[in-house]
């Protein structure tokens, strides 16, 4: 049965059809849809865990009793996992586990581009590499075989293109039945003190030895004869390209890019003259072939940052001495100047009220009538969609990092000695994924920091899944909702507010009696995302006799104010109406009129 599925779509389906029991993961492009398509299968358990080191270790205990286990997330989210990937690496498994990495070459929704393939030497498992959908299917049914045939860890590696991009995937009609859990007792396998570890590791180091001799045979590594005068080394997206650029060139095309495939590589090294190695990110392939002594062409000329595309390659090739320069005779096609969308808050954001507030607060805008001055707010900063208050207008962010790094960071600030007042930003999810041990940092130590929790009551910058803030699983199924406040009170947490995101007066009285305090103040914020909100409103309109220009709307840098020559309206498409009311609470002209709710 043939059927058109992106590469995520095909990971799940492929797992699921190798007989998956459990699944585990933490939203992060471009990993995110692998788990809510696995989520559509009610005989498999599946979850978003609160991060992605819970994650691997509930894939892992379910791995211990025998059934065939997952744990998915973004090439960020393998630092958080590192721990408990690495015990996994050294205790083996029982049942197959599979640990799906998706790196962002380009960094389209990350903080970084960083290349998993070097955990690979770290842990010395071995990776799966699929260049399209049908190989995404089928290496999943491989990678457990192997975790269960080596008694490890498999690393499926997908990118950006590979999990996005759409293809035909031929499909079985079969499923591998799921295996039943038991648990056997095994101390000197699964309890790594430091006794059974010494012993433990030797038998790690002949695994990859073990893992090395197969991917000689490997079926996913594939020499595809061609011109003997260019061979082309290449994996992943990356191959796809490539033979765009050079169809009559000789390729091996790595499916298990470690261990590599020492002998297959240097018979094809000998049929070649020049050999050129394709990849995109770092020179993981072309360092290893260095390392044996192979001489090849590569990152030299190919961009070690970014995707790669044909183009691309090709002008490498040409710099390489590879392919001749062809100047290009066709006419010029003149593209369309399209506008540009600027990275903005929704219209109807219930962030934007509380970084408008700690905008003008900080002085960091200006109101009409009062000068601008510098800011005397320090706002240490957080990932998630609410990161889009760094930029203009609102311009309301000085530090973002990592995954709850914003309250470490801003306590960090504290103690250094800094005079001015010092406020951590941090999300619902991204608090219940990495921000907790930092407020028990706070408390334990004794920080005068303001935190603020921004609780929309979803994960909104992947997609809206759910949280253990919001009780929502990953079925879409109600469960237990883990009460933030009393979390907070609980981590030891005295002054604590909760205040409504659309209401600037109660936030902007809030925020000063909290910096004024000269305590430890935790503010939550609580608005409902509003692509999620389920009561419409009427949109606002703005009374063009009443407007003077003054502008002060625009400090929101809310989408749906806009402009009209030297007149501003409100687009009825993107205002929230009374969901929000921002603009109505900023005009001092109260030219922006509000309607009763639909």
């Amino acid at each position: 049965m043939k059927k058109l599925l992106s590469g995520n779509e095909a990971l799940a389906l492929g797992a699921y059809n190798a007989g998956l029991k459990l699944a585990a993961a933490y939203p992060g492009t471009p990993s995110t849809e692998i788990m809510e398509n696995l989520a559509r299968f009610p005989d498999i358990n599946t979850q978003w865990s609160s991060n992605e080191a819970v994650a691997v270790e509930v894939a892992t205990g379910a791995s211990y009793t025998g059934v065939r286990a997952l744990a998915a997330m973004k090439h960020v989210g393998l630092n958080v996992a590192a721990d408990a990937f690495m015990a996994a690496s050294t205790t083996g498994v029982k049942g197959g586990l599979v640990i799906v990495v998706a790196d962002d070459p380009g960094i389209h929704s990350s903080q970084n581009e960083q290349d998993t393939r070097h955990y690979a030497r770290l842990s010395k498992m071995p990776v799966l590499e699929p260049s399209n959908s049908q190989e995404a299917y089928d290496f999943m049914a491989l990678a457990f075989e192997l975790s269960e045939h080596f008694d490890t860890p498999v690393i499926l590696r997908s990118t950006t293109r590979v999990s996005h991009s759409s293809s035909l995937v031929e499909t079985s009609a079969e499923k591998q039945p799921a295996a039943q859990a038991a648990f056997k007792h095994d101390t000197a396998k699964l309890v790594m003190v430091p006794t059974a570890a010494r012993v433990r590791w030797p038998k790690v180091l002949k695994r990859e030895e073990l893992i090395g001799e197969y991917a000689e045979n490997c079926p996913c590594n594939q020499y595809i004869p061609g011109n003997a005068k260019l061979g082309i080394i290449s994996s992943g997206i990356a191959f796809q390209y490539a033979k765009e650029v050079f169809p009559e060139a000789s390729f091996l095309k790595l499916g298990m890019t470690y261990p590599l495939p020492k002998n297959l590589i240097k018979e094809f090294s000998q049929s070649v003259e020049t050999i050129f190695v394709v990849e995109e990110l770092d020179s993981v392939l072309e360092d290893s072939l260095c390392r044996m002594g192979i001489s090849v062409i590569g990152k030299k000329y190919i961009p070690r940052s970014g995707e790669l595309n044909p183009d691309i390659i090709w002008a490498a090739a040409i710099k390489a001495g590879i392919l001749p320069e062809i100047k290009d005779t066709l006419p010029k096609i003149n593209t369309p100047d399209f506008p540009k969308r600027p990275p903005l808050l929704c219209a109807g954001c219930p962030h934007t009220g509380i970084f408008f507030t700690l905008s003008t607060l900080g002085q960091r805008s200006a109101l009409p009538g009062k000068p601008k001055r510098e800011p005397k707010l320090v706002l240490s900063g957080d990932i998630g969609c609410y990161t889009l208050g760094a930029y203009p207008p609102l311009s309301a962010m000085d530090t973002c990092g990592c995954m709850g790094g914003s309250i470490s960071q801003a306590v960090g600030m504290e103690k250094a000695g800094l005079g001015e007042p010092v406020i951590a930003i941090i999300g619902d999810s991204t608090f219940m994924h990495s921000g907790i041990n930092g407020l028990i940092n706070a408390v334990y130590n004794q920080s005068k920091i303001t935190i603020l929790i921004l609780d929309n009551r979803t994960t909104a910058m992947t997609g809206h899944q759910g949280n253990p803030g919001c009780g929502i699983a990953a079925n879409g199924q109600t469960v237990t909702e883990v009460n933030l406040e009393e979390l907070v009170r609980g981590a030891g947490i005295k002054n604590l507010q909760v205040l409504p995101a659309f209401d600037l007066k109660a936030l902007r009285n809030g925020l000063k009696n909290a910096i004024s305090s000269g305590e430890l103040n935790v503010i939550i914020v609580r608005g409902e995302c509003n692509v999620i909100c389920r009561k419409r409103s009427l949109p606002n309109t703005i009374d063009t006799s009443l407007c003077n220009r003054c502008d002060a709307c625009l400090l929101l840098g809310c989408p749906a104010i806009q402009r009209d020559g030297d007149k501003l309206f409100i687009d009825p498409g993107l205002c929230t109406g009374s969901n929000c009311n921002l603009c109505s609470q900023v005009c001092p002209q109260k030219a922006i009129k509000t309607n009763e709710a639909a």
